[in-house]
């Protein structure tokens, strides 16, 4: 499990830990987090336990001491982690430092259940191209992903018309336009259904994270950009559509609990019980639909150009966004300057000829790179 002590990693943790003799734990891998990393570990009678990040070692060879797991930290012990020898590889890593342990994840036959977004988002051609060659297999752990998977008809895409991810809206979408300017970040981490991290919960309140998705939904499925949809879905109840030729609407529907898309990968082809609330239909009484408004919510519009622009576009929105919100969550800037400081960024790097399409990982790295630092600088100059 890459990403074990985030909130994808716990929620598998949880589903594991209910399921002793289905699953067996080979390697657990964290960011910095000793104690987290060591009690899971534990728990899970896991072989081996892996810090990014080394400054922490000393403190889980000392939680694991007696224990009979391995404790082991640094980038090559991240490297060497991911290609253990193992079936299913969660890779759940937030952010770009999530790309290249996923992407060295990538083995013949093995699956990824893969939560990491930049995987997709920031080199999707590279990501697929490297399953396919490897015949290995990739399982959409996001709920709007998981749910189009389901209903997906893969032996025959031709059938399909569209594909439609739903969103919430998150918690401005009734907010008026003049009213956005004035989001302070603790209304911004409060989304109105779902438990996330930080920087996924403002994206969400941006509707970023759907734009991501659909860049992701690009990739995953043999569709083209223009068969891909969103639409605002308060209730959170349907997560995914497939629109057929024929005049069907597949739709997969569930409560807003992220362990139900990780148990159908984790089970996959099978199912699994999961401990989560069962999706009431009489009591939730109506469900509700409705077109984004890309005025308030410019950020959706700025990833549907960058999937049309292509090449590294997406690694170049994906930066920027990360850089942002990590500006916006400190005070420094406003809640309308993320998808501003987005979309400057996004025409500094078109007008210089930088987005070209990334032939190694390490060509999305340094244009990764290169985005956070023009926006960082951006962020800088409007303070000034």
């Amino acid at each position: 499990m890459l990403g074990a002590t985030g909130s994808i990693g716990q929620s598998a943790a949880d589903l594991i830990a209910r399921n002793p003799d289905r699953f067996e734990v080979v390697s657990l891998v964290a960011n910095s987090s000793a104690k987290a990393l060591a009690e899971m570990a534990i728990s899970l009678n896991a072989k081996s336990a892996v810090l990014a990040d080394p400054e922490n070692f000393e403190d889980l060879k000392g939680l694991l001491v007696g224990t009979g797991i391995e404790a082991s930290a640094g980038e090559a012990a991240v490297f060497e982690a991911a290609d253990r020898d193992t079936d299913l590889v969660i890779g759940a890593i937030v952010g770009a430092a999530g790309l290249a342990p996923t992407m060295a994840a990538i083995k013949p036959g093995r699956r990824i259940a893969l939560a990491n977004k930049e995987c997709l988002v920031c080199a999707g051609d590279l990501f697929m191209a490297k399953i396919a060659a490897a015949g290995a297999e990739i399982l959409p752990v996001d709920s709007e992903h998981n749910a189009i998977f389901q209903v997906f008809e893969a032996a025959e895409p031709d059938s399909v018309e569209k594909v439609i991810l739903t969103a919430s809206g998150g918690p401005f979408r009734t907010f008026a336009l003049k009213d956005m300017a004035q989001v302070t970040p603790q209304q911004a981490l409060k989304h109105p259904n779902w438990d996330m991290g930080a920087r996924i919960s403002i994206d969400s309140a941006t509707m970023m994270n759907k734009g991501f998705e659909v860049i992701e939904a690009y990739h995953l499925f043999p569709i083209e950009s223009d068969q891909l949809e969103v639409l605002v879905h308060p209730q959170s109840a349907v997560h995914g559509l497939v629109q057929y030729r024929d005049g069907s609407l597949l739709a997969q529907l569930g409560s807003p609990d992220m362990r139900t898309p990780i148990a159908h990968c984790m089970a996959y082809p099978r199912r699994m019980e999961a401990p989560v609330q069962r999706l009431d239909l009489a009591s939730l009484g109506s469900l509700t639909f409705e077109k984004p408004d890309l005025a308030r919510f410019p950020a959706l519009r700025l990833a549907l150009e960058a999937l049309r622009s292509g090449g590294q576009a997406p690694a170049v929105l994906n930066a920027a966004d990360e850089t942002a919100v990590a500006a916006f969550l400190k005070g420094a800037i406003g809640f309308m300057d993320i998808p501003a400081a987005v979309e400057e960024t996004l025409n500094a790097f078109a007008a210089s000829g930088e987005i070209s399409a990334a032939g190694s990982v390490e060509d999305v790295l340094n244009v990764d790179r290169g985005a956070r630092q023009w926006t960082a600088d951006w962020i800088l100059r409007k303070a000034a």
